[in-house]
């Protein structure tokens, strides 16, 4: 059975412009962000990409991206917490240099082994690799044969494509990209199809990821 999943990155926030790290803060897109998941949700109902459901993680700038992307496609939309972006725990709201000038031992530890060393109160790359992957095999065995779209985060997106094909040399993960996997059958690999695909932008979006 041929399951294809679209994994998308929500569209831009005030908080990405800024460069700040969000983790679990309920951000809301800015008008950029908007129009950019109104432009993919038009984009997915006008294409020949099918879709048969979609999951959100249940912050507040996904479930707006996946809910445009639900109106055109008249779907509803599955909020999983798994879906999440990485917790930053006490450093959420900062910058990186705020975060290294404010606490600048742990930062350096955090930066030199950054998948086995949480932020403090939150998590370590591992740690969100772990319950990304638990999430994306949980949703794929319940849809197999079907198209699924997961509305997801950079950080998110970046550690679930590692989990799936280790560390790969790849584009910046930009707001609202698609990034879509494969999968021929329940015992086959998955394959990577589309990586920061964005048919539906213009412009290059801003990209950046924690």
């Amino acid at each position: 059975m041929h399951t294809r999943v679209y994994n998308i990155r929500h569209g831009e926030t005030a908080w990405n412009a800024l460069g700040r790290w969000q983790g679990h803060a309920p951000v809301p897109l800015n008008d950029v962000g908007l129009a950019q998941a109104r432009q993919l949700a038009r984009w997915l109902a006008q294409s020949d990409e099918r879709i048969d459901v979609i999951y959100s993680s249940d912050l507040k700038r996904a479930m707006q991206t996946a809910g445009a992307v639900g109106d055109a496609l008249k779907l509803n939309v599955l909020p999983d917490q798994r879906l999440r972006e990485v917790d930053l725990g006490e450093w959420q709201g900062l910058n990186s240099s705020e975060a290294e000038a404010w606490d600048t031992e742990r930062y350096a530890a955090f930066r030199a082994d950054w998948y086995n060393v949480p932020t403090p109160g939150g998590e370590s790359r591992n740690e969100l690799k772990a319950r990304v992957r638990a999430a994306f095999d949980e949703i794929t065995a319940r849809h197999a044969g079907q198209h699924v779209a997961l509305v997801t985060h950079g950080g998110t997106l970046g550690m679930l494509i590692e989990s799936l094909f280790g560390r790969i040399e790849r584009p910046t993960l930009t707001n609202t990209s698609l990034t879509v996997v494969e999968q021929e059958s329940a015992q086959s690999e998955w394959r990577l199809v589309n990586i920061a695909w964005a048919p539906h932008l213009a412009d290059a979006p801003l990209g950046e990821t924690w």
